[in-house]
């Protein structure tokens, strides 16, 4: 098996088909795989057994996903857990809805069982990747980022960086593949200034491809950027 028999996944469904499919390939992979068929159960069930990682639908009985993430981000034992939302909805403001809750990831319906476990296995690897070493640099791919000297090798090569450009490189590098949304951008790079707009964290993603090239930073539509592992 690929994976720690310790890692607990919490799949949340009112559709018995897709849990038993999910639950299936997850436990292929040596998850220990929990379910629950409405927000309220999930709640409690998370509460339980304290999941790694939690897949919710969205449109669920009693309570959605997206109510259910809600309220389990104001949670202190859920700050860090890992949340992916599976939906058959393509309209680009339930996404949006998602990731502005909270969510890490989102998987869209019908499930493609080798797609969605590899999806699950990188996310959950995101908290050993990239690799920190003990005097401020982040190695990841062909990129050196040097927090203390605010410098970037690429490849060998220094390319130098000005100071928001590096630091909101940084910020997106420091967890390959999560969706940094506008919002979390500006309170981590500019501190809620309010002369800054979302027109200025694209000028800065602009200008860091300039440097680095299109490949490390992709743009997620009406949400935010993400760093992409090469």
């Amino acid at each position: 098996m690929s994976t720690s028999p310790k890692q607990k996944i919490l799949i949340v469904d009112d559709e018995p088909d897709i849990l038993e499919l999910i639950e299936y390939n997850l436990k292929k992979e040596g998850y220990q795989v929990y379910t629950a068929r409405n927000g309220q159960e999930a709640v409690a069930e998370a509460k339980k057994v304290q999941p790694d990682l939690i897949v919710l639908d969205i449109m669920m009985p009693k309570m959605d996903g997206i109510e259910a993430c809600r309220i389990m981000r104001t949670m202190p034992e859920f700050k860090t857990t890992f949340m992916v939302f599976l939906t058959a909805r393509s309209e680009e403001y339930s996404e949006i809805a998602g990731f502005n809750v909270g969510a890490d990831d989102y998987i869209a319906k019908p499930i493609k069982p080798r797609a969605l476990v590899s999806r699950i296995n990188a996310i959950l690897r995101r908290n050993s990747t990239p690799e920190e070493v003990t005097d401020n640099k982040l190695e990841i791919g062909d990129l050196v980022i040097d927090r203390e000297a605010y410098l970037v090798y690429q490849r060998g090569e220094k390319v130098v960086l000005a100071k928001k450009e590096f630091e909101l490189l940084y910020l997106l590098a420091s967890k390959p593949g999560k969706v940094y949304t506008r919002e979390v951008i500006l309170k981590n790079i500019w501190e809620d200034s309010v002369v800054v707009t979302n027109r200025t964290i694209d000028v800065h993603i602009r200008k860091i491809r300039e440097k680095l090239g299109e490949n490390y930073v992709s743009t997620v539509k009406g949400v935010g950027y993400k760093f992409e592992l090469a």
